[in-house]
């Protein structure tokens, strides 16, 4: 099972320092595009065991004194309603919610700016509403020929049309909702309009991934390929920077493509270009805090082959293509890792020949496994759950019950009678909350409950799809899950 590997304290110090630096390099104003997830980066906290979800956030809070944000939306995506994968809520919700996180941990926004502008009604409905919620609002437009023609780019045509978002801080935070928000042209727009006026101002980028000091094929860089399979990402060496320095290091494909257009807007700009290439630019530091690079090529592996199944579970659900499963199936080869780097794989597959029904397995941190079958109670997933956290507080093996079946038939019978399920078995929260009401009576039902953290970074493996519920759950709690990419039942509808 995965050790840490990452210091994450490390982390914090040095990258807030060396955005520091970065925001003196450029006179005192610096404009940061804001790459990835703030709140919730468990893709970096899976392959940098160590690393906390919350750690880029935890980093800004360390400037608060000398931050403030920007959220860009596209305008566009307001229209079309687009959602967030991983949340299920639209981007233009997903603003709000961004708002009040950063409040909520006493960071300030300025403002919102809609990119992208062309009249549609439902970004003027999301701008009235913004506005009566006492937010600023501000609105940049589409520039033909972008980002090639320099020239109409940078001019009053061009960036210059663009609304001049007013900021008070030295560092301004530029970040999104999802990719394609317009995170970059806002900050360059913003370096057109204080160039006009007169201020100093840079820019510079941070995305932790992929990660610029590691090798190319390093599992953890591979790793953020197969987190972007489905965009066709591409981990490559900057030339740039090979050419000015003579140092290797590593970009992706968007950044290289689009670094020649950039220097040559900041020296339209500015007058010359700050960057000899798009590694430059980046303010990640995240490389420097690996102190066990094998825990991490490990825990990196284990993620390349979960982006595997889940590839293949969403062809099944006619969520994706045969494109991703391929080229996912390239970078396990290249990281010279298959799938049976999962044992709780087979021991699910093996249960679920053996009893006919859908089986779940858990490979705990100490190396046991435990495993769960469905039965007339609860799904196998419920099951495995509970056998898991039985075996973390030494309640004992079969034949013990932490929750009396009395407790779960009246359970069975108000989602049966009342709220029309047609699945009497408890899904895993629903085990929870039963297991959770008799912990006040049963001490072995109390010191199970108390095991939960310790399902933390644990791997887990159903032979079918599990129902969102419990994938949800899963998910919650930590565990790291994967599933077989076929359904319990042949059935065309699948909830």
């Amino acid at each position: 099972m995965a050790q840490t590997g990452f210091d994450n304290e490390k982390y914090l110090a040095t990258q807030s320092q060396h955005i520091r630096e970065r925001i003196a390099q450029f006179g005192g104003k610096l404009y940061l595009e804001f790459g990835g997830k703030l709140f919730d980066d468990y893709h970096a906290s899976r392959v940098l065991p160590g690393f906390e979800p919350d750690s880029k956030l935890r980093m800004l809070e360390q400037l608060r004194d000398k931050a403030e944000i920007i959220i860009a939306i596209n305008a566009g995506d307001i229209e079309k309603n687009k959602v967030r994968g991983d949340l299920g809520i639209t981007y233009d919700s997903d603003v709000l919610r961004l708002i009040d996180q950063f409040r909520g941990r006493g960071l300030y926004v300025g403002s919102v700016v809609v990119t992208r502008y062309t009249g549609q009604p439902a970004a003027d409905a999301f701008q009235a509403r913004l506005e009566g919620l006492g937010l600023k609002v501000y609105r940049h437009y589409p520039i033909d020929g972008y980002p090639h023609n320099i020239a109409r780019i940078v001019s009053d045509e061009g960036y210059g049309r663009n609304q001049f978002i007013e900021t008070k801080a030295p560092l301004v935070v530029v970040t999104a909702p999802g990719p394609g928000s317009g995170k970059m042209a806002t900050c360059l727009s913003q370096l057109y309009h204080e160039h006009k006026r007169g201020v100093v101002a840079g820019y510079a980028k941070f995305e932790t991934f992929p990660i610029w000091n590691l090798p190319l094929k390093h599992p953890v860089n591979l790793a953020y390929e197969a987190a972007t399979a489905d965009l066709d990402d591409v981990n490559m060496i900057d030339p740039f920077h090979l050419q000015a320095y003579g140092e290797t290091t590593v970009n992706y494909n968007r950044d290289v493509e689009v670094f020649p257009v950039l220097a040559a807007m900041f020296e339209k700009i500015t007058g010359s270009c700050p960057y000899q290439s798009p590694t430059d630019m980046g303010v990640n530091m995240a490389g420097n805090c690996i102190f066990d690079d094998e825990a991490c090529r490990q825990a990196a592996m284990q993620e390349i082959v979960r982006r595997y199944y889940d590839a293949l579970c969403d062809r099944r659900q006619g969520k994706g293509g045969d494109s991703p499963v391929y080229k996912l199936e390239l970078l396990m080869q290249q990281a010279g890792v298959t799938t049976d780097i999962r044992p709780a794989a087979a021991r699910a597959n093996e249960l679920a020949e053996l009893t006919g029904e859908p089986a779940m397995a858990i490979h705990l941190s100490d190396g046991t496994m435990v495993d769960g079958k469905t039965s007339e109670l609860m799904g196998c997933s419920a099951a495995a759950l509970l056998n898991a956290l039985k075996y973390l507080s030494g309640a004992g093996g079969h034949g013990v019950h932490l929750i009396a079946q009395s407790a779960i038939e009246p359970i069975q019978k108000v989602k049966v009678d009342y709220l029309g399920s047609a699945n009497p078995r408890l899904h895993s929260d629903e085990v929870l909350i039963a297991l959770a009401s008799s912990a006040s009576a049963e001490p072995m039902a109390a010191r199970a409950l108390d095991q939960l953290a310790a399902l933390k970074g644990c791997q887990a493996h159903c032979s079918v799809i599990l129902s969102p519920a419990d994938a949800n759950t899963y998910k919650k709690l930590g565990l790291q899950l994967t599933c077989e990419p076929k359904y319990q039942t042949n059935r065309l509808y699948h909830r």
